[in-house]
């Protein structure tokens, strides 16, 4: 997931999405509310807001923690007013 965000920063949100799908058959990581987080962020950079806002409310229904589902919920509705 890193070396995604490193490739979107330096190519564009798309090359680094092209690389976060490779993770989505990583047992690893592909249940993990992080990589639909991270989905999220570079969705929304790319302009796919409604893509963006609901990885974001998958990575929040993915999470234990009540800081990061209020955090990511509070990003999902930004994709909203964005559009």
């Amino acid at each position: 997931m890193n070396r995604a965000l490193a490739v979107a920063m330096v190519e564009g949100a798309d090359a680094g999405l092209d690389l976060l799908a490779s993770l989505d058959g990583d047992d690893r990581v592909s249940h993990h509310h992080r990589l639909y987080a991270m989905r999220g962020h570079l969705l929304q950079r790319a302009g796919s807001l409604a893509e963006a806002r609901a990885a974001f409310e998958e990575a929040a229904r993915r999470t234990a923690s009540v800081p990061e589902k209020r955090y990511l919920l509070r990003r999902a509705h930004a994709c909203s007013a964005e559009s």
